[in-house]
């Protein structure tokens, strides 16, 4: 068969194959460096795009402020002593008679166990009467209830002892190794050691925080501070409530990455370079070192010292250029800190693109190749 109309068939195919490829977009992860650069501000979009140097990443190294109020950091330890509502006494009373007020026929003494103290802080001694213990050490109430006795009965000598009880305690949830309420000891009475008492934390140390609730105040902090910084060992008050949770921070990474997710902070700093491995690091064949992005809503305050501007006002949309290839490119990026629902992208490389063109050139030749060789071309 004469394979004379078969000659044109591959020219004819590499004219409809780049037809195709003009009249549409090939496939690709997102857009590239050319449309993120068309909606900048000086483009008549809404964001403004800066390249990231050393003036940006100083300007930008902004983290979040975890700590403990002045009321917090002030308040005293509480002595292991002191009497509150809910604590249970022991008292053994001895009377300088035979035959006394409240000891029997047999002995001089008289053992009054677990005698509670009431919500109001009272207890009751018979022949003493209703006797304020809150806010008393055991010795300032030994002191009371003998005076209270003397009227009574010649010379009598009181021990006070302060068991264990539920008047001084604290709840601990979330990430510890024993969930639950505690009472203020005297080995417990700061929050390193009270979390030390409950198993320590479950989670990695480096993201752990640390919520203390005092009645409608909060403070918050890094688990690792608490041994950073000795000052934030606050002393603990009764009815604190301990969270322990895992840092809920994360940023967002898309484009031409090894892993496209949502991600964790897996540090207290996260910076970009540090983000990019988080998510498998560059793809060699398809990510373009030239291309990596931050996109972030700034707050007028930092963008205002990123722009050289103080006219701006609320949060502005930030588009962060990082170039690895440059001299200093990698230093910069691990100097630039990643902040909470930042987006990482990457554009795809030009090579990909073009690889993709090709791709699409060869496709429709290969059938068109097979019916050449059948009819003997």
């Amino acid at each position: 068969m004469n394979s004379v109309p078969f000659r044109w068939a591959r020219p004819i195919a590499m004219l409809a194959a780049l037809a195709l490829a003009a009249s549409c977009s090939l496939p690709k992860v997102g857009p590239n460096k050319r449309e993120i650069f068309a909606g900048s501000v000086q483009k008549e979009g809404d964001a403004f795009i800066v390249s990231v140097n050393d003036r940006v990443t100083r300007a930008t190294a902004v983290v979040p402020a975890l700590g403990f109020s002045n009321g917090f950091q002030s308040a005293g330890q509480l002595t292991s002593d002191t009497i509150r509502p809910g604590d249970v006494l022991g008292l053994t009373i001895w009377e300088n008679v035979d035959d006394g007020l409240l000891a029997g026929e047999a002995t001089n003494s008289t053992v009054l166990e677990e005698v509670q103290v009431d919500s109001a802080g009272f207890i009751f001694v018979p022949y003493a009467g209703r006797v304020r213990a809150s806010g008393n050490t055991p010795d300032q109430l030994r002191e009371t209830i003998t005076t209270k006795l003397e009227d009574q009965t010649p010379d009598p000598q009181v021990q006070v002892r302060r068991l264990a009880g539920d008047g001084s305690t604290v709840s601990l949830i979330g990430a510890v190794g024993a969930q639950g309420v505690y009472p203020i000891e005297r080995p417990t009475r700061t929050l390193a050691t009270m979390l030390a008492n409950a198993g320590g934390v479950a989670i990695q140390p480096d993201i752990a925080q640390v919520t203390v609730i005092r009645g409608n105040e909060s403070g918050k902090i890094w688990f690792q501070d608490l041994y950073d910084h000795p000052e934030l060992d606050i002393a603990l008050r009764g009815g604190d409530r301990i969270l322990v949770e895992e840092d809920t921070r994360a940023f967002t990474a898309l484009g031409a990455t090894s892993a496209q997710a949502r991600v964790r902070f897996e540090s207290q700093d996260l910076s970009a370079l540090e983000a990019i491995a988080q998510v498998g690091g560059l793809i060699s064949t398809a990510s373009d070192p030239t291309g990596v992005f931050v996109f972030r809503n700034e707050p007028a305050e930092i963008a205002g010292q990123v722009l050289g501007r103080d006219d701006l006002e609320g949060a502005q949309r930030m588009v962060y250029v990082l170039n690895l290839t440059q001299p200093n490119g990698l230093f910069i990026a691990r100097d630039f800190v990643i902040r909470d629902d930042d987006t990482l992208y990457v554009t795809e490389a030009p090579y990909a693109q073009w690889t993709k063109t090709i791709s699409l050139l060869a496709a429709p030749l290969t059938p068109l190749a097979n019916v050449n060789t059948l009819f003997g071309g």
